[in-house]
C-alpha cells in the first residue's frame, strides 16, 4: 500500500465544533456511517470541503458527497431527521457528476425553517471512505468556513478484502418500506451489514446498480418509498448474503416502518439467532410480533384552555396507572423505576416546555410529544449511559401520557398462552404489563442486558435475549421457537427431543427451586464441613428484609447510591443516617453490613453534583476518585454511616480504588469523623477489587484494608478492555475469562498471607455455575442478588471443598470463557446432578 501527500479538509460552514460522541443520534455517534466531525452552524451555506467529483447529491438537498481524485469520501449531512422535510428549506448549487474546487458552495439552507421543523441543525462531515484523520483546530469551539480542519491520510492500493465472484444470484423483487427511501442512516445499516459477507454483493433499482457495501453508492440509488428493488450476490456466501440483506430491507434497516407482507423473506437455513442474555432461563412457545401503533399527533390546537385540560386528564391518569405498577412491584428495583417514571411526570422543565407550546396554541398531543422527545434528546446528548437509560425512561413516559391524550388503548398486551414476544424494543411499562402465565419469554433488537427492562425482566422471571439481528423481526406469527436465553440463543426449528429435554429441566428447576426456599435458613456448609458465608446486595430497607427472609447471612454489598439517585438534590445527613441505622438495625450485631461508599460519577453522574464532561466516563471521576475531589461529600457520609455503629458487624468499602493513596486519604477522613463522633473503635474499612492494578498490587494493599470484595463487573470489563453493556460485545466481557479468574486468585492468594477476607460481590458470585470454581480459590464471601440466595446456599451445600480446588486450578489454565464454562458444566454434571435429593 502506498499513500499520496496528506488532503487537508475544509469546514464546510461557520459553527461551533462539537464530537461526533455528543450528536444525539446512535448510528452518527457510533461512527457506522463513518469517522468524523459535527458542526452546529452560525452560517447558512455549505461549502465544498476538499476539491473533487460531486458523487451524490440527495434530491431532498440535505446531504452531498464529495470525492476526490485518490477515492477519498466524504459526506455532509445538514441537521438531523432533515430527509423528512423533503427538500423544503434546501437549494441545490450543484448536480451529481459535477466537479467542485474546495471552498465552492455546494447548498443554501433556512437555518430557522429547519431548526423550528426538524430535530436539530448538527451538520456532519464524516470520510465515508474509512481514511485516517487528525483534527486541524481544537476538539470543541467555533470555526470559520473555509478553516482547515482535518488532515487525512489517502491511501492508494489498499486492500479492502478481496469479494468472491462467481454466477451471481438474485433475490425475488421487494417494494422498500422506508418513508424517505434510503437515506444516510438505513444506506449505513446496509452498507455495514453487506461488510459481513465476503460475496459481491449489488443492490438493483430498475436499470441503476450500486455497490451494496458502499454508503454513497447506496444513497446514490435516490430511492423512495414503494421502490422495487433487488439484492443480488456472487460468491460461497452469497444465498446467504441476500437472505440477510432483503430481510434487512424488508425491515427498514434500522427504522421503523410499515411491513411490507410481500417483502419479509425467509430466514437462512441457520436455525439459531444468537444475541445477550438479558434475563436467564429458557422457555419454548409460539412467536407472537409485537408493533407499536402508528400515533397520528395534530400540530394546531383547539384552544388554549380545552388542550390544558386534555393534558392535565392525561398527565393525572398516567400518574395513577404508575402509582398502580408501583404498588404492584414484586422487588424494590421495579418499584424504583416506577418511582423515577412518575417524578418525571412532574419535571418541572418539561411541563413548562409543554404549557408554552400550549400558549402558542399547538394541541395537547403536539405539546407534550415535543417536550417528551426535546428532553430525551438531551438526555442522549450527554454521552452518559445512565442518563441514556432515561432518555429510555422519558420516551416511555411520553408514549403513556400521549396515548392517553389521543384515546389509543394499548391492544399489545392480549396475548395468547405460551407467548415467546419479538419486538424492536420493549418499554420498562411494557414489560412489567406482561403476564408470566401467558407470556414466557422475549426478544428484543435493541436494549442491553443491564436496562431497565432487563432488570424488569429478571424480577418477573421471564427468560429474555436482546442484541439480535433484525432478521429476528421477520419470524411469522405463531412460529414454534426454543428461547434458550442462559446461552443467548433463540432456536427457529427446536427438533422434539431439545423440546423435551428442556421442559423436564424446567419441571426439575421448579422443584429445585421450592426445595431451596424451604431450606434457605440452613446453613452453606460444603459436604465436607467448609462453611462459606452468603450475603446479599441490596439496595434499600425492603431488600435487607426480603434478603433476610431468603436465607442471607448479612449484607454484603449496600449500594449507598440509591440514596442520591433520581432526586435533585442530596439527602440530608439525617435522612442518610436514618437510613443506615434501620438497616443495620433489622440485621442486628451478629450480622455484618457492608456498605460501599457513593459508587457515582463518570458513567453515573448526580444532577446536583457539577461535573465536566468526560470522553470516556469509565475510565473518569468516578467512585473513590469523585469522592476525594469532593472530600466534604465523603466527610458527610462517613458520618450518617458511623451512626449505625454497634447496631451491626459495620463494614465500610471503597469503590474503584487503584491507588494506595486513595485508600490512606479515605482513612484519614474516616478517623478524622469517628473521633469527631466520639468513637473509640472504627469499623472494618475495606476495598473493592475492581481495577487490575488493585488486584495485581493486593499483596501491597493487603496490610492495610480488613477484607477485600471483588467486583468482577467492572473488573471483567477493565481486564478485556470491552464495555459489559455493549450489545456486540457483551457475551464476550464475560466474568469466566481465564484472566479475570487468575486477577481473582491473585487477590485471594494475598489477602489470606495477611490474615484477611475476600467477598465477591459482582454479578459472578450469583451464577451457580461458578460458586464450585470460587470455592476452590478461596472465596470466603459471597454477596449475591436477592432471589438466588436459596439456591446459591444449596449449591454450596452440594459441593465438596477438595473437588473445587481442583476444578479451579484447571480452569485457570484455560484460554477462553467458553472453554471454562464449559468445564464447569462438565463439573455440574459429573458431580452435582448425580449427588441424591438429601432431605434435612
Amino acid at each position: 500500500m502506498t499513500t499520496t501527500q496528506p488532503l487537508e479538509l475544509l469546514a464546510p460552514l461557520a459553527g461551533v465544533l462539537l464530537p461526533l460522541d455528543q450528536v444525539p443520534d446512535p448510528v452518527f455517534s457510533s461512527r457506522l456511517i463513518g469517522d468524523g466531525v459535527c458542526i452546529d452552524p452560525t452560517s447558512q451555506t455549505l461549502c465544498a470541503p476538499l476539491a473533487g467529483v460531486i458523487s451524490n447529491i440527495q434530491d431532498s438537498g440535505h446531504a452531498v458527497s464529495v470525492t476526490d481524485d485518490h477515492g477519498v469520501q466524504v459526506l455532509m449531512h445538514i441537521g438531523l431527521d432533515t430527509v423528512n422535510l423533503a427538500g423544503k428549506g434546501f437549494t441545490r448549487l450543484v448536480e451529481e457528476g459535477q466537479r467542485v474546487v474546495a471552498g465552492q458552495p455546494l447548498i443554501e439552507f433556512d437555518a430557522d425553517y429547519i431548526a423550528l421543523n426538524a430535530r436539530s441543525l448538527l451538520t456532519l462531515m464524516l470520510v465515508v471512505s474509512g481514511e485516517p484523520f487528525t483534527l486541524l483546530a481544537a476538539a470543541t469551539g467555533l470555526v470559520e468556513a473555509g478553516q482547515p480542519l482535518l488532515r487525512v491520510t489517502p491511501a492508494i492500493g489498499a486492500a479492502n478484502g478481496a469479494e468472491e465472484e462467481g454466477d451471481a444470484l438474485f433475490s425475488k423483487p421487494l417494494t422498500l418500506p422506508n418513508a424517505n427511501g434510503l437515506h444516510a442512516r438505513p444506506a449505513a445499516v446496509l452498507a455495514q451489514a453487506a461488510k459481513g459477507f465476503k460475496a459481491s454483493i449489488c443492490l438493483h433499482k430498475q436499470t441503476q446498480s450500486a455497490n451494496a457495501k458502499s454508503l454513497v453508492a447506496i444513497m446514490g440509488l435516490q430511492t423512495v418509498r414503494g421502490d422495487t428493488l433487488q439484492v443480488s450476490a456472487a460468491g460461497a456466501d452469497a444465498a446467504a448474503a441476500i437472505e440477510a440483506l432483503v430481510a434487512l430491507l424488508a425491515q427498514g434497516c434500522g427504522e421503523a416502518v410499515a411491513v411490507v407482507a410481500e417483502a419479509i423473506a425467509p430466514l437462512s437455513s441457520a436455525t439459531v439467532l444468537r444475541g445477550v442474555c438479558a434475563s436467564p432461563g429458557s422457555a419454548f412457545g409460539h412467536v407472537v410480533q409485537v408493533t407499536e401503533p402508528e400515533l397520528n399527533v395534530t400540530e394546531k390546537g383547539t384552544g388554549e384552555p380545552p388542550e390544558r385540560a386534555a393534558l392535565t386528564r392525561a398527565l393525572q391518569a398516567a400518574a395513577q396507572a404508575l402509582q398502580a405498577l408501583q404498588d404492584k412491584a414484586s422487588g424494590s428495583a421495579q418499584a424504583q423505576i416506577f418511582g423515577a417514571h412518575q417524578e418525571l411526570l412532574e419535571d418541572p422543565t418539561l411541563l413548562e416546555h409543554a404549557h408554552g407550546l400550549l400558549a402558542q396554541g399547538k394541541s395537547a398531543a403536539f405539546a407534550w410529544n415535543s417536550a417528551t422527545l426535546a428532553t430525551a434528546a438531551l438526555f442522549e446528548q450527554s454521552g452518559s449511559p445512565l442518563l441514556a437509560e432515561r432518555a429510555a425512561d422519558m420516551a416511555d413516559v411520553g408514549q403513556r401520557v400521549l396515548k392517553l391524550i389521543l384515546g389509543v388503548q394499548d391492544g399489545a398486551w392480549d396475548l395468547p398462552e405460551q407467548a415467546i414476544l419479538i419486538a424492536e424494543q420493549l418499554t420498562p411499562s411494557q414489560t412489567a404489563s406482561l403476564d408470566p402465565a401467558k407470556v414466557l419469554g422475549f426478544i428484543t433488537v435493541a436494549g442491553g442486558a443491564t436496562s431497565h427492562v432487563a432488570i424488569l425482566a429478571r424480577a418477573l422471571g421471564l427468560p429474555a435475549i436482546c442484541g439480535v439481528p433484525v432478521q429476528v423481526l421477520a419470524i411469522p406469527d405463531g412460529s414454534p421457537v426454543l428461547l434458550d436465553a442462559d446461552k443467548g440463543e433463540l432456536h427457529l426449528e427446536p427438533a422434539p427431543g431439545v423440546i423435551e429435554t428442556l421442559r423436564a429441566a424446567r419441571e426439575q428447576q421448579v422443584v429445585r427451586h421450592q426445595r431451596d426456599v424451604q431450606q434457605a435458613a440452613l446453613a452453606a456448609t460444603t459436604r465436607d464441613g467448609h462453611h462459606i458465608e452468603v450475603t446479599a446486595n441490596v439496595a434499600s430497607l425492603q431488600e435487607v428484609q426480603q434478603a433476610l427472609a431468603l436465607g442471607a447471612e448479612g449484607v454484603g454489598l449496600l449500594r449507598s447510591e440509591f440514596l442520591y439517585l433520581d432526586r435533585n438534590r442530596a439527602p440530608s445527613p439525617q435522612e442518610q443516617a436514618q437510613t443506615y441505622s434501620a438497616i443495620a438495625g433489622v440485621l442486628g450485631p451478629e450480622r455484618n453490613l457492608v456498605v460501599r461508599t457513593l459508587d457515582v460519577g463518570g458513567d453515573k453522574p448526580l444532577a446536583y453534583v457539577p461535573m465536566d464532561s468526560e470522553t470516556n466516563p469509565f475510565l473518569g471521576l468516578r467512585g473513590i476518585r469523585l469522592c476525594l475531589e469532593r472530600p466534604e461529600l465523603l466527610r458527610e457520609q462517613f458520618r450518617a454511616i458511623l451512626a449505625s455503629a454497634g447496631l451491626a458487624r459495620l463494614h465500610i468499602m471503597l469503590p474503584m480504588v487503584s491507588l494506595l493513596s486513595e485508600l490512606r486519604q479515605a482513612r484519614e477522613i474516616l478517623e478524622e469523623q469517628a473521633l469527631a463522633l466520639g468513637l473509640s473503635e472504627l469499623p472494618k474499612l475495606g476495598i473493592m477489587i475492581e481495577v487490575p492494578s488493585a488486584a495485581l498490587m493486593a499483596d501491597v494493599f493487603a496490610p492495610h484494608v480488613d477484607f477485600f470484595s471483588i467486583g468482577t463487573n467492572d473488573l471483567t470489563q477493565y481486564t478485556l478492555a470491552m464495555d459489559r453493556d455493549h450489545p456486540r460485545l457483551a457475551s464476550q466481557a464475560d466474568s469466566f475469562h481465564p484472566a479475570v479468574l487468575r486477577l481473582i486468585d491473585t487477590t485471594v492468594k494475598a489477602a489470606h498471607a495477611h490474615g484477611k477476607w475476600v467477598g465477591v460481590c459482582g454479578a459472578l458470585a450469583s451464577e451457580a455455575l461458578a460458586v464450585p470454581m470460587l470455592l476452590g480459590l478461596g472465596v470466603d464471601e459471597l454477596s449475591v442478588s436477592v432471589p438466588l440466595i436459596p439456591s446459591i446456599k444449596a449449591t454450596v451445600r452440594e459441593l465438596d471443598l477438595a473437588d473445587c480446588q481442583i476444578i479451579a486450578r484447571q480452569v485457570l489454565g484455560l484460554e477462553e470463557a467458553g472453554q471454562v464454562r464449559e468445564a464447569l458444566r462438565l463439573y455440574h454434571t459429573a458431580t452435582v446432578e448425580t449427588l441424591p435429593v438429601v432431605e434435612h
